[in-house]
């Protein structure tokens, strides 16, 4: 099974395989993704025949959700579309103006002082394929199908440690390649999938589904790292203005967007303060969410390095009183969480280990065991499974 994405922190790429196993056994036909970030969970759960209901609050995400699971259109239909974009000559524009650079022998520190995130060869590509798909677009899907191709195409030419807050003092080896658009890896069914743009919390007890899956921004366990640089908007401002193509005004040393601030667009789940009672406010989040989901079944997924802890989480988990089952995962980190010093970033202090729990709650409140599910002997990609846990509070 193939899913597609961009560089992204939490990304639940590796653990699709036993996420998809992990459900089978429940029967469910019609699946939230409440998180649906990249949308590679999607995008897997609409290859595996759920029907999917994709929610982010992000811009992009939304564009991909239409992409992935709203698109009714061929490769055939695209391959010339694609062809026509990747053709057009290069125009010096407002990306090129503040993401662009020359190569410098190397170095990615431009003039003003501040590094940039690609070439200029790759930034006059985007500049007129950008203002290009305006015009050639016939519907919003078709739309969002060309805004993903554009950005999975960009992603693969950056110069960064994956996220858009800083840049490489040095050019990426990747960033000297020229950027290509390619058609998607569409998914084509007759299924009625939806892709919503919504507060989770707004959406969750409104629509009625089988199983919702989440996978909040947990934000980091690393109580030195500043609270503002675990916001995903802030991480990923660039693909809202390729999404918009807003010309936003922006600021700071990456030229983010002025409305990816902190007080502007931060999600309770990515909140770093604690209550009075020295909890962090997160955990009140995700008791009132998994409490408030119309669904037959929860799974909640929960990494290490969350601000959350496993402990608090199965804490919450013991008030609901509904039969839980936990699964843990051991696998080495991706790149976006094995930052250096180098590059003036935190360093994450579980020293590269990273471990996945996903939580299943059974909402309908029936008892009867889960089927035996056995990972011992899969082997995916540098997925390890380590022990598995089932547990009824």
């Amino acid at each position: 099974m193939e899913t597609q994405g961009i560089k992204y922190t939490g990304s639940k790429r590796e653990i699709l395989p036993v996420l998809l196993e992990l459900i089978k056994p429940l029967n469910v036909k019609t699946v939230l993704d409440g998180f649906s970030g990249t949308t590679r969970v999607s995008q897997a759960l609409k290859q595996a025949g759920y029907t999917v209901y994709a929610n982010d609050i992000a811009d992009w995400s939304k564009v991909f959700g239409e992409c992935y699971l709203l698109n009714r259109k061929s490769v055939f239909y695209y391959l010339p579309i694609i062809e026509h974009l990747n053709n057009l000559p290069e125009k010096y524009g407002w990306f090129s103006e503040n993401y662009g650079g020359e190569p410098n022998g190397g170095s990615a520190t431009q003039e003003d002082g501040k590094k940039r995130i690609w070439q200029l060869h790759n930034t006059k590509k985007l500049d007129v394929i950008r203002e290009e798909i305006d015009k050639i677009a016939k519907d919003k899907i078709e739309k969002s199908v060309l805004l993903t191709s554009l950005i999975i195409a960009m992603d693969k030419v950056d110069s960064s440690v994956g996220h858009q807050v800083s840049y490489l003092k040095k050019w990426a080896p990747r960033a000297y390649n020229t950027m290509k658009m390619e058609v998607p890896h569409l998914i084509i069914n007759d299924k009625q999938h939806r892709v919503y743009q919504k507060d989770i919390f707004d959406l969750a007890n409104d629509i009625e589904v089988d199983l919702a899956y989440y996978d909040p921004p947990y934000g980091s366990s690393n109580e030195l790292m500043p609270p503002s640089r675990v916001r995903y908007a802030s991480y990923y401002h660039i693909w809202k203005t390729i999404c918009l193509n807003d010309k936003p005004k922006l600021v700071g040393v990456a030229n983010r967007r002025e409305d990816v601030g902190d007080t502007i667009s931060g999600s309770i789940f990515e909140e770093f303060r604690k209550n009075d009672k020295g909890q962090y406010i997160v955990i009140e989040a995700i008791e009132r969410l998994i409490k408030n989901t119309l669904a037959k079944y929860v799974v909640l997924s929960y990494n290490n390095n969350g601000r959350a802890t496993f402990q608090a989480i199965k804490d919450i988990l013991k008030n609901l009183k509904k039969k839980i089952s936990i699964f843990e995962m051991d696998y080495k980190k991706n790149v976006m969480a094995t930052i250096t010093r180098t590059t003036n970033e935190w360093i994450n202090e579980t020293n590269g280990i990273n471990k996945e729990y996903l939580f299943i709650i059974h909402k309908n409140g029936k008892t009867e065991a889960m089927p035996e599910i056995k990972f011992e002997k899969i082997d995916i990609r540098n997925l390890i499974p380590l022990k598995q846990q089932r547990l009824v509070f």
